[in-house]
């Protein structure tokens, strides 16, 4: 009798109940030459709080039965309004002492996608790339063009100030101490860039999620290289490259040395290995970053979340800020690579 109420009570239980969808979110704040030695104790704290900030925030979205949109925005943009990070209120400067910023977001129901390159005066440049693929009928708009379709939509446009940082400004006077004066020489300067470090050459956030409807959505902010020149633009805003997101593979968001990760198509790439190799996410992500990238010098880490609520997060340097949360696992903060 027990065993026929229990088959009953099955039949008639709600399909929430029946499909419990799991959700999860994960998030960067950029990877590189991240070590122990080089933080105060108030530093990795600061640091440690804000990625908690970021990843609590996108997850009480998905909780509460939000959409991965709009889960991995609110984080997105949790990482904007921080110093800390180079995005938004913590973007590195240009060559000319601007600041540049780029963005792009994926819907992995419908693989739409939206982005913006060179903005300079947009508060939170994910959220314009987002109303650039709801609104738009092109996926990327840039400089000029992208803030008059700001404006457009009711964007209010702010000083570009508003993103200086002492530190930052710091970084900018030392890139150029080596870069100006090779910068009337095209191979000089070439060559001066190549010996910069690491560090002036990275630098994102980003964010990847699933939601209870089986949603994957990525995005990813930047303000891109330090001292960079001639409008240069990395692959945060390169849907395949910095962001991609497919509900049949997976959502990837992408930090590190741009130039490598364009070349490398490397957020469609980890993709294509989970949809065409039948491959997990551990093991594709793992492949692009330390296989492919790692021997040629391509420098930097991504973030995965697949359908069932796995999250994989490999980088090839030396930390990663990195946090994430699932149904499945409980809050997870790291920076450094034996986290």
């Amino acid at each position: 009798m027990k065993k026929i109420i229990g088959v009953l009570c099955t039949l008639f239980m709600p399909l929430s109940a029946l499909a419990q969808t799991p959700i999860a979110i994960a998030i960067h704040g950029g990877a590189g030459t991240i070590e122990r030695a080089k933080f105060t104790e108030e530093q990795e704290l600061a640091y440690r709080k804000t990625l908690t900030q970021a990843v609590e925030k996108g997850y009480q979205i998905l909780d509460a039965g939000g959409e991965s949109l709009d889960a991995i925005s609110a984080a997105i943009m949790v990482l904007e309004e921080s110093p800390y990070f180079n995005a938004g209120k913590g973007a590195v400067y240009t060559f000319d002492g601007e600041h540049e910023l780029d963005a792009s977001i994926m819907d992995g129901r419908t693989r739409e996608a939206g982005a913006v390159a060179g903005v300079k005066h947009i508060e939170h440049p994910i959220q314009l790339a987002r109303k650039v693929m709801s609104e738009s009928v092109h996926v990327m708009l840039s400089g000029e063009g992208a803030e008059q379709f700001a404006k457009a939509h009711g964007f209010e446009l702010i000083d570009n100030k508003v993103f200086d940082t002492e530190s930052r400004y710091k970084a900018l006077l030392k890139a150029k101490e080596s870069l100006e004066k090779a910068k009337s020489d095209v191979k000089s300067y070439q060559a001066a860039h190549q010996a910069l470090p690491i560090a002036y050459k990275m630098g994102t956030v980003g964010a990847v999620a699933l939601d209870k409807f089986g949603n994957l959505a990525a995005g990813t902010s930047t303000g891109g290289m330090t001292a960079k020149r001639f409008g240069r633009i990395g692959d945060s805003p390169v849907i395949g490259a910095g962001t991609f997101a497919d509900n049949h593979s997976c959502a990837v968001s992408a930090t590190g040395h741009g130039e490598y990760f364009i070349r490398y198509s490397v957020a469609s790439d980890i993709c294509a290995r989970v949809a065409y190799q039948k491959k997990s996410i551990e093991q594709a992500g793992n492949e692009v970053i330390h296989d492919v990238l790692a021997p040629i010098g391509g420098t930097g880490g991504v973030i995965i979340v697949d359908p069932q609520g796995n999250i994989s997060m490999p980088f090839n340097t030396p930390g990663m800020y990195r946090a994430s949360k699932s149904s499945q696992s409980p809050t997870y903060v790291a920076i450094f690579k034996d986290e």
